[in-house]
């Protein structure tokens, strides 16, 4: 391993050892966008090899980003890009120093989920009630907290009486959701009106072919405007059923395995977000 190794050499092999530990696609495709960024910008800079960069260099990189528009929770997700990127150049022998160690990170406000009311969730399910594939996975995501990624990769086959089959995605296992009467009931009136195909995927388009997750973000968004609904996305649905069930009093051991979080404690920071909401604290599938 030499440290005169190219920049684009080493961001190709860091990209292949990203896959080979088997991150999250998203996560690979995020790294590489942020660590293309930063290789665009050294090249522009006349740099060509990893020995060639200081973290006066990056820290001009970051600098830029600020001066671009970008927000401090955009350039703290860089640099925890860049970070990891220069612990794999390091442990490969690239570099002798990591010159991001003293870069810190740039202070923003986390801003908590939002969590639909009882009286938008109702509006939202009035607003898509006659697109009967919209309304099928508008109830499952608000009745089983399913990730889009694993709604968009739902089939046929997973959908069983009174549970709901989630295949293992990614750095997700495998797990069993009970499926309610609503979420039921909204799934079998898609299925009436389900185009035929031979495609095995649960949600597919007119013609027949998966509805892409693409896809599911546009039409939630526009049932979102439909329904008077501001400032909310579809993983809005997900905190939704977390925190409508935490406050109607179900436990966080199975909350945490139904929507299928690695630790408790992602799960219990949602208790701050129902404290002094007793009134909404009726579970979903009440409604």
């Amino acid at each position: 391993m030499s440290q005169n190794t190219e920049i684009s050499s080493a961001q190709s092999e860091f990209i292949t050892h990203l896959r080979s530990r088997k991150r999250a696609s998203a996560t690979i495709v995020a790294y590489g966008k942020d660590i293309d960024q930063l290789v665009s910008f050294l090249k522009d800079m006349g740099k060509k090899t990893m020995a060639e960069i200081s973290k006066d260099d990056l820290l001009a990189f970051l600098g830029k980003l600020g001066k671009d528009g970008y927000t401090p929770k955009s350039i703290s997700r860089k640099i925890n890009s860049i970070k990891t990127f220069y612990r794999f150049l390091k442990a490969q022998s690239y570099v002798v120093e990591d010159p991001t160690v003293n870069i810190s990170h740039p202070k923003y406000e986390v801003k908590p989920p939002r969590i639909l009311s009882r009286v938008e969730y109702r509006a939202l399910r009035d607003a898509c009630r006659d697109d009967a594939r919209i309304s099928a996975i508008v109830e499952l995501f608000l009745q089983t907290g399913l990730r889009i990624g694993e709604l968009a990769n739902l089939k046929l086959t997973d959908v069983r009486d009174n549970e709901l089959q989630i295949a293992a995605q990614e750095s997700h296992a495998q797990r069993v959701v009970p499926l309610n009467k609503a979420a039921k009931q909204a799934v079998d009136r898609y299925l009436e009106t389900r185009s035929k195909t031979e495609n095995p995927t649960l949600f597919v388009t007119k013609t027949g072919r998966p509805l892409l997750i693409r896809n599911i973000r546009t039409a939630i968004d526009r049932y979102f405007k439909l329904a008077g609904i501001e400032k909310a996305k579809v993983n809005d649905l997900r905190h939704t059923f977390i925190a409508h069930h935490l406050a109607s009093g179900t436990p966080l051991t199975v909350i945490s395995k139904l929507v299928g979080h690695k630790r408790l404690s992602t799960t219990e920071k949602y208790l701050e977000f129902i404290k002094g909401k007793a009134e909404e604290n009726v579970k979903l599938e009440e409604l």
